[in-house]
């Protein structure tokens, strides 16, 4: 549960991450469709029904205190290109000196999806710097969780450009008719100032 973690609007010169909301159905639904090649290893709904349901689950899961959803938009067209969510939030299993019984121990980045033409371009990169900043800036988190499945090996790329380090692949971590070997990565506070300075220096050079 991510209690009392809350984030607002995530607002970059590149990209804005505005909390989702049922005025970004349609157009989702618009980027969804730009091509779909690169949807086969993440549910990305395809008619207007199924995206409004996909936003309400979303929806539903934050009001439950799960996750912290939004809408990916690109600062420069102000156009909804994708998604991606803060969720998976873990907490020490026993007491850590110098830390609040009720500090969370990680959050997963993920739940990422962007429109085909915002693909290979800085959007991505730029709402991660967004989001790791807020968790280990805001939340002051010791670690951060990204996952994918283990044969999505452009995702994987991706994940490893961050800095995120691979921890190994889970085959039973999801119910067994949604089953899939994933690759789970993480990233460390005391990892962070380093790896964010490279982002920004990549951001930078276009």
């Amino acid at each position: 549960m991510l209690g009392p973690l809350n984030a607002g609007p995530l607002r970059g010169p590149l990209v804005h991450l505005l909390p989702l909301s049922l005025d970004h159905v349609e157009p989702l639904l618009r980027a969804a469709s730009e091509g779909r090649e690169s949807y086969g290893h993440t549910f990305v709904p395809d008619n207007l029904e199924d995206m409004r349901r996909w936003v309400e689950a979303a929806l539903a899961s934050s009001a439950a205190g799960a996750a912290i959803p939004f809408a990916t938009i690109d600062a420069g067209s102000g156009a909804v290109v994708g998604a991606t969510r803060f969720a998976t939030l873990e907490w020490f299993i026993v007491p850590v000196p110098g830390l609040p019984n009720a500090s969370p121990s990680c959050v997963e980045i993920g739940w990422t999806w962007l429109s085909h033409s915002a693909q290979h371009t800085h959007i991505n990169t730029a709402a991660k710097l967004l989001m790791l900043r807020h968790a280990f800036g805001e939340w002051k988190l010791p670690r951060v969780m990204l996952k994918t499945a283990e044969s999505n090996a452009r995702s994987r790329a991706a994940i490893a450009r961050l800095g995120a380090r691979f921890d190994g692949v889970m085959t039973t971590w999801l119910p067994l008719a949604r089953q899939r070997p994933s690759a789970f990565y993480s990233l460390l506070a005391s990892e962070w100032p380093a790896n964010e300075a490279r982002l920004v220096a990549r951001l930078s050079r276009g």
